[in-house]
């Protein structure tokens, strides 16, 4: 005797009621903040952050920035995010810097005594200021 082969019916879609919501004609205006101030407070900011690895290295190689020094870094980073960078490797001045692209975060630095031999492993391009 042969075993019953069982196949199940098919799923039928449950029919729904697709009529539209009545508009409330006495609607009025919403209260608190508007749509484009909580969007701009949920975007990241454009600002270029450090990374605490990145500040102890800055702080124990004593290599300082000007804040006109952060605004050339901070446009430095847009140019890369344009071209499509990830990972990059900023010179300036005297100092190697590898940023986080997406995250506007420097990884971490060095001043030119510990460029000399030093190899820069995962960055995808490099600018220099």
């Amino acid at each position: 005797m042969v075993d019953p082969i069982f196949f199940p019916n098919p799923v039928q879609p449950v029919k729904t009621d697709r009529t539209q919501p009545q508009k409330n004609s006495g609607a009025g205006k919403v209260s608190g903040p508007s749509f484009a101030t909580v969007l701009d407070g949920k975007l990241p900011t454009q600002e270029v952050k450090f990374s605490q690895h990145a500040q102890d290295r800055l702080k124990a190689r004593n290599i300082t920035f000007s804040a006109n020094d952060i605004v050339n870094l901070e446009g430095a980073v847009n140019s890369v995010a344009q071209k499509g960078g990830k990972e990059s490797l900023v010179m300036m001045g005297d100092a190697a810097l590898v940023v986080s692209v997406k995250n506007r975060t420097v990884v971490t630095a060095m001043d030119r005594s510990q460029m000399k031999g030093n190899v820069f492993t995962n960055i995808d391009s490099a600018i220099i200021i």
